[in-house]
C-alpha cells in the first residue's frame, strides 16, 4: 500500500522519513524533488509491503509534528496514465494560419 505524505519540511530527507515510518514496518520512501534544482517539493510517497502496517502508520502519523511541520498522511491516489499535461490538440497541431 502506498501512502502520500505532505506538508514536509524542505530539509527532510528520505533517511529521515525512513526512520519515522520504519517504526511501523518495512517500507520504501520516495521524496519528490524539483527536476531542475533538486530541492524537495515538500511531499513524498511511502510504500509498505504490509497494508496493516501502512494503515497503522497513517493513523498514527497523520497530523504528527515532524521537523516543525504538521504532516499529512493519506492513501496515495493512483496516477493516471500519460502523466498529465495538456490534452492533445484537434486536427494535429498548431502553427500559423493566416486570416482571410
Amino acid at each position: 500500500m502506498k501512502l502520500y505524505v505532505g506538508n514536509l519540511a524542505y530539509g527532510a530527507t528520505e533517511g529521515d522519513l525512513q526512520d519515522l515510518f520504519g517504526q511501523h514496518g518495512e517500507n520504501n520512501v520516495k521524496l519528490i524533488t524539483d527536476r531542475d534544482s533538486g530541492r524537495s517539493k515538500g511531499f513524498a510517497f511511502v510504500e509498505f509491503q504490509d497494508a496493516g502496517a501502512a494503515e497503522e502508520a497513517m493513523s498514527k502519523l497523520d497530523g504528527h509534528n515532524f521537523m516543525g511541520r504538521t504532516i499529512r498522511v493519506s492513501v496515495a491516489k493512483a496516477r493516471e496514465e500519460g502523466g498529465g499535461g495538456r490534452p492533445p490538440r484537434r486536427n494535429g497541431g498548431g502553427g500559423f494560419r493566416p486570416r482571410g
